[in-house]
This record gives C-alpha cells, structure tokens and sequence, in this order.
C-alpha cells in the first residue's frame, strides 16, 4: 500500500515517522503534545528509535502530521517515503498492507522487515534509529577536538604551576572553538527550540556553557590585566568574585563540562547501538539469494524477488529464503535462529518451513507460500519494533514530569543565583550554583530510562525466540499469578507415539507389535509413522521389518497386506515357527474396518478396547488371517521439558492450569506426570469453553496467562490478561497473543515471562536512578556544594549509566 492509497482509507490508520533532532525526554513530551492536539490524532513517540507510531483519522492528511512535527522543531518523514529509501524497501503501515509490485516483491529476508530498519541492513542513508541527537561518528570529531583543547584550558586555569604571564588571554582563546563549535549540536537544538518557545535538556547545557564563557570574558574584558601575573586573578580586589579557585574565570568550566557531555552522547549513542544489536542481528537473518526452479532449471535471484508460488531449491548448508512447504527432498532444518529451539526438525514433503531456517543436511525443494511482509522473520521484526516504540504505563510519570522538568530547571537555577547573591553578596559562588543548577539537570536519563531497557530487552527476546507485543505485557507478566496451559502441542508433543501392546489369540506382544510395523510402513498416514517407528526400534540389533506385498488402505479406515514371515535375509525379523516361510494376511485399522473385512471381535476383546480409548489413548486393531491378533495403542507424549517448566512456574509464584479436551483419565494422567494438581485440571473442555475457564478464574480474583497454539486458542488468548502463543503457532494465535514463543518448549514460555519480569525490573532500576540523581543532584547543586565541572560529568555519566544497566539485559539466558 502507498501512501497515497492510505489517503484514501476510511477509518484510522496508522503512520510511522523518522522525527530527527530530539535530544531528550521533553522534545518526546512536545512532539507527542502537539500531534495530540490535532483532532483524532494518538502519538507514541520513541527517543532511541528517532521514530513515532501514530494513529491517524481519515481526515487528516499525512502532510498535515509532517507538518506539525516540523512546526514543532524538528525534521520528519513518513517511514518508506522520500528518496534515502532503497526501491525494495516495505512502503506498508504497520496495518501490514503489502502489495507485489515489482517494487514490493520482497522475501522473508532481513533487510526488508520492518521498514524502520531497512536502512541498518541494506545501508540505505537513513541516520541510524538506535541513537538519538547527532549519530556517534559525527560527534567523534568534535569529541576529540573538545579534549584536545580542554587538557590544556584546564591545566593552566586549575594548576598554578602551569600558568603564566596573561594566561586568561589565552585560555578564553583554546576555550573558544570548545564552547561554539564542539558545542553547536547543544546551541543549534536550543536555538530551534527557543523559536518555538520551547526548552529542552540543550537549553539548559547550551545557557550553562554559554554563561560561563560570556561570564569570563567579560570580566577578562572588564579587567585585561586581570591575569597579568600568575594567580593575580584569584587575588581580593582582582574581580568581583570571591576568593574561589578560579576566581573570576569560567573558561575551564565551559570547556570541561561541554567535553564531558560530548563524552556522553559519544558514549550513549555507542551503548545504545548495542541496546539494538540484537534486533539488527534478527533482522540479518535471512537469505540473500534463492535458486529458483524455472522449467526445470535453475536460475540465482536476489531472495526479495520471490513472489508466492515460486519453488526454489535449498542445498544443504544453505537458508531456506522464505515461509514454504517442501514438495520434494528429506533434510533436517535447523531452526534455532527463530525458534531458540537446538534441536534440528526433520522435514519431508508437505512439511512447513519458515524462512532464514538452515537446511542441515539434504537437498530441498520448496514452494514460497510466504513473502516480503507476510513472512514468519517479518512477523518477528514488527512485532519486536511495535514493542519498542510503546510505552509501559510505569513510562507514563516521566513523561508528565519531563513536560515541565526544563522550564521548572530554569526558574531553580534563576531562583537560586538570587538567593545566593542576596544572602551572601558573593557573586561568584552565585554563579557558579546557578551553572551547576543548570548542568547537572539531566531530563534525558529520566527519557531513556524505559525505551532503552525495551530496546534491548525485547531484542534479547527475540535472539531466544521470544517475542514481546509491547509494554504493557511486562506490567502483565508481573501481576500473574495463574497460567491455563493447553494439553495438546504445548505440555504435550501433540504427536503420537506406541504407549502399550495388548496380544490376543496366543499371538505375543512383539509378533503383534511387529506385524502391525509391517503392514503400516506401507502406509503415509502418521498413525502409520508412529507404530511404524515402535516396532522397528523394538527389533533386535540391525533387524529389519518383514517385507508386505498387496497393500491395500482405504482413507480413516486401516491398511491390509501379505506380509512375508522369516523375512528375506539373515537378521531379519522371525516370527512363529523359525524356518518355516509363509506369508500371513495382516490388517490394522479401526473397528469399522475390521468388520468391513468380516472380522468380528468377540465381547471381551472389544470391551478390553473400549477400555484403552476410555483412557484416552487411539486404539488399533491389528487382525491375521481373518482373527484378531492385538490391539496396539498410541499416546500424545509428554514434551520433555514440561515437568521442569511446571516447577518453574510454581517457584515463580503462578498458579498452572491444563486445559484439555480430552477424558478427564488422560488429564489426570499428564498432570500427575507434570506436576500439576488434580483440581487444577480441566478436562472435556470444548474450544469455545476455554474462553469460559479464562473468564472463571478472572471471576475469581486471578490475574490469568492463557497458553495455546491453535486457531482455537484465539478467543482465549484474546480474553486472558496475558495472551501466550506457543510454537510457531498460527497468525490468528499469534495476533491474540501478548507473548508469543516461536518454540514449542514449555520452558522457554518459563523464560519468556522470567525475560519479561527482568526487562521490567531494569525499566524500575532506570527511572529510580534517573528520579534520584535530579532529586538529590538539583538541591545539592542549589546549595553551592557542587562545582560544575563535577555537575557536567555527573550529568554525562547518568545517562550512560541508564544505558549500561539496559545493557545487561544482552546477557540474559546466556
């Protein structure tokens, strides 16, 4: 969808913007302000990411949202227009539109999804959206400059040893290009700002440096012979100061505090191009190129030329382009770049495969079902950035107070050179607490206090497979207190296997076990598979199954065939009389079967059916030569892991639920197996009654997680405090869901809401520290005890400090 064609919705939509020039969380408060005043307009704006997420009402234009960010201070464009975007670049909104243009052609790869990041992997020249104000490389220069001439500015303006005759002249002249050019991006954003009657962090750093170098050169100038001796300046009577280090000279304060705040925001831009590794390193996984099969032959094409419907082979070694299925070749895919999962899947034809998976083994052939914006990898990366641009409700204190932190500064910094002046008459230490009022204010920790920590946190996540919606599900993971987990596909395998053998008619478990393997390795259907598997494992050493001739199946019916006994070679399976060949008719299927066939089961053996499927368990028939020989019957298994995530989820204080449709036999059999108490089953539970168990235990005063995987588990997810889809899940679960695991193990949902509780914590730590450094930093700089060289650095290092304590979040799980 174009932008034009959005113009033309009815309804909302919803609009992504680049916004650059924001330095702080006060330019966040302006500009989310003044889209909030146009009729119908919600804002959320990101400082990290540069970026905003709007919601828009049909009768307004996107130039009038341009426009208004523009006559707030600062440059924007709407995300996927203007020239700085590559051609193939998604031109969608977040509503996820996409079109197949050839333009728009895209795969599942990387550098195409979300469009907010096409610039960090197809080095388009867009400015980098993981730092905010001027990027780290050009602040470098200007970084270095400022040190270079501030060793010396401070050396012989601090150390008497060092100064000489007229040394003032001297230092007001090395100060000089630190105070206008080094600090230009501090002056340039106060000025833009200032036009619009507006203040922001630069203004208060921009006012600070600019008083002490006009201070001091005014008193230079008031005074030319002020530093003709060394010390004579500190000397009574040399200025109007008083008698402090320094004496009537700020130079050394200018240039040391603009230094160290350049440090800073070199340092913060680094840190959080960090903070957002882990989304680039999501974004970069997919395939570059993809060798399609075009009337038999194979031709190399950039992988955002797929469209759907193209089939495309896949070497070993090689990723998978895009979402597919196989039609032909067997292979193992390693899937743990998306799914965090190690163990490689085994896939064959009709198998699914999601795009920038790795084909472990064999050659693979796939048809693309899948592309560009509609892929798996692409799904990851909206979800991922949508989270980053939200804000957690904890966020919402900042923001009011950043609204009037800068103004409120400024009138505690005027506030207190009176004061001082009045009380004390020493113009001096009035000045010099005004100017650490005015440094040592930091608005810009307090608003990278909780996009950082999202920013890093849910890019973690998403390296282990987990994918955070927004903000608001960390304020949910940490107030629930009960899960319903879905029995089938997610505490289970969802997947049959042999659970037990019953022999009939003299015939022996193993012989009836073996002759089912026999007859149904003939078959593809995965009833078939499982006892196939069973009985072929249960054969001694390298033995093989006996060989079936005349296969016949009929559809939900059963299979029937000559299997050969003694088998055809040394090793092979042997049943009944050794030595003796012959050939058995064998048949395996459902009651009806049998009967179609004009087998009848007596009373007692179809009773003793019955009692397997009462149990829960899909039961087999398995007849020879016209009598039944056995009933073999298969289970879902318990996914490995379970047992040990159900324990976790205790010792994190939540409450498990199953929810199975299922015979309350077989719920009872895999809670006890989990560790799941009897009365927190339930059992017989139709799809539409899961909505109805949520609803109950909200009833009941609980804060409830739902787990589930299905298109049936939708309504469910959608009704719990917090929606988790579990595996690769399908759309409609996964657009319920709050949480979603892109792996099927019921631990890494565990590690899902552990992530969630920690990036949380680190969000409270952040806006704790942010709060008490202004709290405690502003009064102390107020009462004179602070000299603003000490001011500028304290004010520098909190917001590095709030990005490195993000950054601890990249080591979670490891």
């Amino acid at each position: 969808m174009t932008n034009q064609d959005i113009l033309h919705q009815t309804g909302t939509r919803i609009l992504e913007l680049d916004i650059e020039g924001m330095t702080c969380a006060s330019c966040v408060a302006r500009v989310e302000r003044k889209l909030g005043k146009l009729d119908g307009v919600e804002a959320s704006v990101n400082l990290p990411l540069e970026s905003a997420h709007v919601t828009v009402p049909a009768n307004i234009t996107d130039q009038q949202i341009v426009d208004t960010v523009k006559a707030t201070g600062y440059k924007a464009r709407i995300r996927g227009a203007g020239p700085t975007v590559p051609a193939t670049d998604v031109q969608v909104d977040v509503q996820e539109h996409h079109n197949h243009d050839a333009g728009a052609q895209l795969s599942g790869t990387a550098h195409h999804v979300p469009a907010e990041h096409e610039h960090n992997a197809v080095g388009g020249t867009g400015g980098d959206h993981m730092s905010h104000g001027p990027a780290a490389h050009q602040l470098r220069p200007r970084l270095i400059g400022a040190a270079i001439l501030t060793v010396p500015v401070f050396a012989i303006s601090m150390i008497p040893a060092f100064q000489f005759p007229q040394w003032g002249w001297v230092a007001a002249v090395l100060a000089l290009p630190v105070v206008s050019w080094a600090a230009w991006p501090f002056h340039r954003a106060a000025a833009i700002n200032a036009r619009h009657f507006a203040s922001t962090m630069d203004t208060l750093v921009s006012i600070g440096v600019l008083a002490a170098y006009v201070y001091s050169s005014w008193q230079l100038l008031a005074n030319p012979m002020l530093t003709e001796y060394p010390g004579m300046e500190s000397m009574p009577g040399m200025s109007d100061m008083g008698d402090m280090s320094g004496g009537g000279l700020y130079f050394e304060v200018a240039a040391v505090v603009t230094t160290f705040l350049l440090l800073g925001r070199f340092l913060e831009a680094n840190a959080k191009s960090k903070a957002g590794d882990a989304l680039r390193a999501l974004l970069d996984l997919g395939a570059r190129e993809a060798t399609v099969l075009r009337d038999g032959v194979e031709h190399k094409i950039p992988a955002e030329q797929l469209v759907a419907g193209d089939v495309f082979v896949v070497r070993p070694g090689e990723k998978i382009a895009t979402d597919g299925v196989v039609t032909g070749g067997a292979s193992a895919v390693d899937a743990s770049l998306v799914t965090g999962e190690s163990v490689p899947v085994e896939v064959g034809p009709g198998s699914q495969v999601t795009g920038a998976t790795i084909n472990a083994s064999g050659r693979l052939i796939v048809q693309a079902t899948r592309v560009g914006s509609d892929t798996t990898l692409a799904q990851m990366g909206r979800l991922v950035s949508q989270a980053q641009t939200g804000k957690a409700p904890i966020a919402r204190l900042a923001d009011r107070i950043s609204a009037v932190f800068v103004p409120l500064v400024l009138v505690v910094a005027v506030v207190t050179f009176v004061l001082w002046f009045v009380l004390s008459g020493d113009l001096n230490a009035s000045f010099t607490a005004a100017v650490s009022v005015l440094v040592i204010a930091c608005p810009c920790a307090l608003g990278l206090a909780t996009p950082v920590g999202l920013l890093t946190g849910t890019g973690r996540g998403a390296q282990l497979g987990i994918l955070i919606k927004g903000p608001q599900v960390l304020e949910d993971t940490r107030t629930v207190d009960a899960i319903l987990l879905d029995k089938t596909g997610t505490v289970t395998s969802g997947k049959l296997a042999v659970g037990g053998t019953i022999a009939l008619n003299g015939h022996s478990p193993a012989d009836v076990l073996t002759l089912a393997g026999a007859v149904e390795a003939a078959s593809e259907h995965p009833i078939a598979h499982a006892i196939t598997a069973a009985a072929t494992s249960a054969l001694p050493g390298t033995g093989s199954l006996p060989v079936v001739k005349d296969f016949d199946s009929a559809p939900g019916g059963g299979v029937r065939g000559m299997v050969a006994l003694n088998g055809s070679g040394p090793g092979d399976a042997r049943i009944g009389d050794a030595g003796i060949d012959h050939e058995q008719l064998v048949l395996a299927g459902r009651t009806a079967w049998l009967e179609q066939n004009g087998i009848f089961p007596d009373p007692a053996q179809q009773e003793a059916f019955a009692a397997e499927e009462a149990q829960g368990a899909t039961a087999i028939w398995v007849a020879v030569d016209g009598t039944p020989a056995g009933i073999v019957t298969l289970r879902d298994t318990i996914k490995p892991g379970s047992a040990a995530a159900i324990a976790k989820l205790k010792e994190l204080g939540i409450r498990p639920l199953l929810l199975t449709g299922d015979n309350a036999a077989v719920a009872a059999q895999v809670a006890a197996a989990v560790g799941i108490a009897p009365e927190d089953v339930r059992a017989g539970v139709q799809p539409e009654g899961k909505v109805e168990a949520v609803r109950n235990l909200q009833s009941q005063g609980s804060t409830v997680a739902m787990a589930g995987d299905g298109v049936n588990d939708a309504a469910a997810l959608a009704q719990a405090d917090l929606g988790i889809a579990m595996g690769s899940g399908t759309d409609v679960a996964i657009e319920a869901s709050d949480l979603t695991v892109m792996g099927s193990d019921l631990g890494q949902l565990v590690q899902a809401i552990e992530l969630s509780r920690k990036t949380l914590g680190t969000i409270k730590t952040n806006l704790f520290w942010a709060f008490f450094y202004n709290a405690i930093g502003i009064p102390v700089a107020a009462l004179g005890l602070l000299n603003p060289m000490i001011a500028g650095a304290a004010m520098a290092a909190s917001s590095v400090l709030v990005v490195a304590n993000s950054l601890r979040l990249r080591s979670f799980g490891r």
